[in-house]
């Protein structure tokens, strides 16, 4: 179960996006060990060592490091790879938001939803959704919040495979909103209701988001017994899991409970606490708002040094320009700092106030404009220099294009080729066979007429295989192939395949085997796992000689489910291996009856177990056999 935790800025409040990520060092650890001394991963294991790792992560900078390390390794790739990019933008703008780029992770985030909507699957837009809401909150645009929020919770409902835990969570989020906005009876029904659903799946996190926020409710509406208690509770539970942030939340509003009830120095340690443990964990939000409150604190206090340096911590995280107000008010704090505690040193300075104001502000006024005119010059060159290497980067882009516009006219010219001359044989055939069967008719010659029937069944059997896969890699070109993933029971798809290769394996005498656990599923899209099975039994039957044997099986394997297709065929020449899956050069091919092939069939495989979010691997000997792997999602995983 995956959960991902974000949060707040300027008022104490907490927001949880279930069912995301969960912060698990021990698993980040041990994936980033595998990463770092395992020498010889495949393409997919780095892609999935380097999503445990930003998923469990409990360091912002490092869950940023390792999803942008996820994308850079699927540049060029992103559209083959959807689910692995919406992944990693997802993670990465919820850590950048918990560094307080808020900006930042608004963008990360609408990249996410892009992808998601690529994809067309509904939990995932509910998390992009959800994601971009907790932008918008931060930023305290509360309308906009709940209009994402509300998307996100309806594109949860309409997935089946959404859990209590999704629906609970969303409601913690608006209940938030309506918290922030000052309806707080309307959050606590939410927050409440969330507690609800989190408790009956026994959720720990989940409750002590729930509980914690009802206590924050409660704290403003001056019921500080009963908040106490479930602000407690809260913190004990997240305390035990490893979850930092809401504890520097939680403890602030302890901290303003005892301060309500007139016990300043238990408040100060709160506040403390909170303080302490954001700047461990580099928590810009609340390292703020606790400054904010202990300055306060401290001045009440009459410690006046301890104040300012406090409330000089607080200006520097606050995320708004200081304005004059601001200046205004740290001066009256220094001067009241300088009064009680340096008043020798102040006399001192007043009989010589009139020189050193005027030497100074000379000075000052040489300095500004020396600056001025540094900048101005730095600042045109800077941005000469950023119009030349955006011009440099715009050339290589055309270029880039141009490239991949000549290889795509390329790899037209030899599809058509071979159009051309494999449809052309069958077509001549059916024309000569027209010419024989009117021969034959006039001639009543019932005998070889009957022999012909099974050489036109098998021309056209031939020319329906070719079209097929014509038409298939065609509508892969265009991006126009029907993708619709879901559950896939695997057991009854390799029966069915089996019952339709019956006759052509009984016709070579090739014995076909199948070995699949009957509770072995895929989460992929039916047709076109029925292409990628059809053809890899197609190429093993053809290549297979007379009195060999094909087994067809499947087991799991690293959160994947591996399906392969073993032969005892003629196998694959060494040099052809690294070309196997690419329209180019020649692929025509012929079996041990004379089958003859486009080499499309490959193509299909490898772009239809791309398309589900998989890979396919080969292995093979000359006149040993080959075998045929493809990796496509676990459902249960």
């Amino acid at each position: 179960m995956i959960k991902w935790i974000i949060g707040l800025t300027f008022l104490l409040g907490v927001s949880f996006q279930g069912e995301l990520c969960s912060q698990d060092i021990a698993k980040a650890d041990s994936a980033l060990n595998v990463l770092n001394n395992e020498k010889n991963l495949s393409f997919l294991d780095s892609l999935k060592l380097l999503r445990k790792i930003y998923y469990h992560h409990a360091n912002s900078d490092s869950v940023i490091k390792y999803s942008e390390l996820s994308m850079g390794l699927l540049r060029g790739n992103e559209e083959e790879y959807l689910f692995w990019m919406h992944n990693a933008y997802l993670n990465k703008g919820y850590a950048l938001k918990l560094k307080g780029n808020v900006e930042e992770a608004l963008e990360a985030h609408i990249k996410s939803l892009e992808y998601a909507n690529k994809l067309k699957i509904s939990r995932y837009l509910g998390a992009a959704y959800n994601a971009i809401a907790a932008d918008y909150r931060v930023q305290g645009n509360y309308a906009s919040s709940v209009k994402y929020y509300y998307d996100g919770l309806r594109a949860f409902q309409e997935d089946e495979n959404s859990s209590l835990v999704q629906m609970a969570s969303m409601y913690v989020n608006i209940g938030e909103c309506y918290r922030l906005s000052n309806h707080l009876d309307s959050a606590l029904i939410l927050f409440n209701k969330s507690k609800v659903f989190f408790d009956s799946t026994n959720y720990e996190l989940g409750i002590a988001y729930s509980e914690g926020n009802i206590g924050l409710v409660y704290e403003e509406q001056g019921k500080y017994e009963v908040a106490e208690e479930y602000l407690k509770s809260a913190n004990r539970t997240l305390e035990k899991l490893g979850d930092i942030y809401p504890v520097a939340v939680y403890t602030v509003s302890l901290g303003k409970i005892y301060k309500a009830r007139g016990d300043t120095d238990k408040a100060l340690e709160y506040m403390l606490d909170s303080y302490n443990m954001s700047m461990h964990e580099g928590l810009k939000e609340q390292v703020r708002d606790a400054s904010q409150h202990i300055y306060k604190l401290y001045a009440e206090l009459g410690d006046y040094q301890k104040a300012f340096d406090y409330q000089t911590k607080y200006y520097a995280y606050k995320d708004s320009v200081v304005d004059q107000e601001t200046i205004r008010k740290m001066a009256d704090m220094r001067t009241e700092y300088e009064v009680n505690q340096k008043q020798s040193e102040v006399d001192l300075l007043v009989s010589e106030k009139t020189r050193q104001t005027v030497v100074a502000v000379s000075l000052g006024v040489v300095t500004v404009l020396v600056m001025i005119v540094a900048f101005l010059l730095y600042r045109n060159n800077q941005q000469r220099k950023q119009a030349n290497e955006l011009l440099e980067e715009q050339k290589e882009e055309i270029e880039t294009q141009r490239d991949q516009l000549d290889e795509l006219n390329r790899t037209k010219d030899r599809f058509f080729s071979i159009i051309s001359h494999d449809l052309r044989g069958p077509v001549q055939a059916f024309k000569g066979m027209g010419r024989l069967i009117k021969v034959l008719v006039e001639e009543e010659n019932i005998a070889e007429l009957k022999e012909l029937n099974v050489d036109f069944d098998n021309s056209v059997s031939q020319l329906s295989r070719v079209l097929d896969d014509l038409l298939d890699w065609a509508m892969a070109q265009q991006g126009s192939i029907p993708f619709h993933p879901e559950k896939v029971e695997l057991p009854s798809v390799v029966n069915n395949l089996k019952d339709l290769f019956h006759n052509m394996a009984r016709a070579k005498n090739i014995s076909l085997a199948t070995d699949v656990e009957s509770d072995l599923a895929v989460y992929a899209d039916m047709n076109s796992l029925n292409t990628i099975l059809r053809n890899l039994l197609n190429n093993a039957l053809k290549f297979t000689p007379e009195g060999g044997h094909i087994q067809l099986s499947a087991i799991r394997k690293k959160g994947m489910v591996a399906i392969s297709v073993k032969d005892t065929g003629i196998g694959i020449e060494k040099d052809k291996l690294d070309s196997l899956f690419k329209l180019g050069g020649s692929k025509r091919s012929w079996g041990t009856q004379g089958e003859k092939g486009l080499g499309l069939g490959l193509q299909l495989v490898y772009q239809f177990t791309a398309l589900n979010g998989g890979e396919v691997t080969v292995e093979s000997e000359e006149n040993e056999g080959s075998v045929f792997t493809v990796y496509l999602p676990d459902n249960e995983v």
